[in-house]
């Protein structure tokens, strides 16, 4: 998708501050980080959220995962732990239509998740 901000980011058009890529995905952090360590995995091919996703995208969706472990890995995250979320939709607070994931950890998170 042309007009999609990840996209953009993802093909370097919009800067942002990398953490890690591969083939299917791009790392980079949060322009409002929630916690110390806040990274946003995305794949590089558009797919909206997680109804988009069908079987064929599970190599990239297995991708996203382990971009995710070695981003905590790169952040120093593996010994005290964090947290991946993903917001699919108007009421979870999906703000850009393109999947992603947050990966998030440097402090002692809540017990709430919602």
């Amino acid at each position: 998708m042309n007009d999609c901000l990840f996209c953009k980011i993802a093909r370097g058009e919009i800067p942002s501050k990398a953490v890690y890529e591969d083939e299917l995905t791009f790392a980079f952090r949060d322009i409002a980080p929630q916690t110390p360590t806040h990274v946003l995995v995305i794949p590089k091919r558009h797919i909206a959220n997680w109804y988009e996703a069908r079987g064929e995208e599970d190599a990239l969706l297995a991708g996203m995962m382990r971009a995710a472990a070695k981003v905590a890995e790169l952040e120093g995250l593996t010994e005290s732990g964090f947290r991946v979320v993903s917001n699919t939709g108007a009421d979870a607070r999906q703000t850009v239509q393109h999947l992603h994931m947050h990966v998030m950890g440097g402090c002692e998170m809540t017990e709430k998740m919602g």
